[in-house]
């Protein structure tokens, strides 16, 4: 949840009940500490949809109405509300004056953007970063050729023009997501060689299984441990099939990595108490 675009979607000075999920059992579309906000006349954020937000919603403005400061409810969420994912949630709902009042002692962790570096911006490098502009990642794609970087002006994609790319690994961010596709295969070896240098979250590389085998025996040789060479994922992207569509492969290459960071926790350690 975003306090901010909270604070600016909500009226503050009306009459506001938050509905928040404070336990969770069992298979359930909500998570524990899911909010819900929802004054007379609007409703932000969400916990699950379905029949069970509708009546937590109903029940919310039964609250306004007849100024009732606090409620829990325990739904289970079976055929009596129209679900079956069998589970059961309890939900606190709070009568509040405005929505600050509603939101101060809540704490919202940021969400922080991983980085993804793509080495490459030839056409399977244009299709990705084309399908990347709202995608949660803080993109950058590299290059040698500056024509190349030029075919494309994508908001908040980060252009980075390097005549040798792989001295500029060193000065990249750890933990990061590193694509590797560039036209020339001694490039990419080269950028490998930097990148398994590097704490890494996920390293792919464009390429057939012949390609995979030579790059991981000449990576290996060059004294990188066998175990960090085998996270290199190579082919890179889910399985499409034979497919050498540019889109279709940057697709596959999105998904997968889509799947990994939402595996993981890219989130601060930070905490907010109130955002207005």
């Amino acid at each position: 949840m975003y306090l901010k675009k909270l604070s600016k979607n909500i009226n503050f000075n009306s009459k506001i009940v938050k509905a928040k999920i404070i336990e969770v059992k069992g298979s359930s579309p909500n998570s524990l500490d899911d909010i819900i906000l929802i004054s007379t006349d609007t409703i932000f954020g969400t916990i699950g949809g379905g029949n069970l937000e509708y009546l937590v919603i109903d029940e919310a403005r039964k609250l306004i109405d007849n100024n009732i400061a606090n409620k829990v409810m325990n739904i289970p969420l079976g055929p009596g509300i129209g679900q079956c994912c069998g589970g059961y949630v309890q939900v606190k709902l709070s009568l509040h004056n405005n929505s600050k009042d509603a939101l101060k002692n809540e704490y919202v962790v940021n969400n922080i953007k991983p980085n993804l570096y793509i080495f490459g911006s030839g056409h399977i490098g244009q299709a990705l970063i084309s399908k990347l502009e709202n995608i949660n990642f803080n993109t950058f794609i590299i290059d040698s050729r500056e024509d190349y970087l030029k075919m494309t002006n994508i908001k908040d994609i980060n252009y980075l023009l390097s005549k040798k790319p792989w001295e500029i690994v060193s000065k990249l961010e750890d933990n990061s997501y590193f694509i590797v596709l560039t036209h020339s295969h001694d490039y990419d070896l080269k950028i490998l060689n930097e990148i398994l240098k590097k704490n890494n979250t996920f390293v792919g590389l464009i390429g057939s299984l012949t390609k995979k085998k030579r790059f991981y025996k000449r990576l290996i040789d060059n004294g990188h441990n066998k175990s960090i060479v085998e996270k290199i994922e190579c082919p890179i992207g889910i399985d499409i099939g034979n497919s050498k569509d540019p889109n279709e492969i940057a697709f596959s290459i999105i998904t997968r990595i889509i799947s990994i960071k939402n595996s993981l926790k890219h989130l601060s350690n930070n905490k907010i108490k109130e955002v207005i």
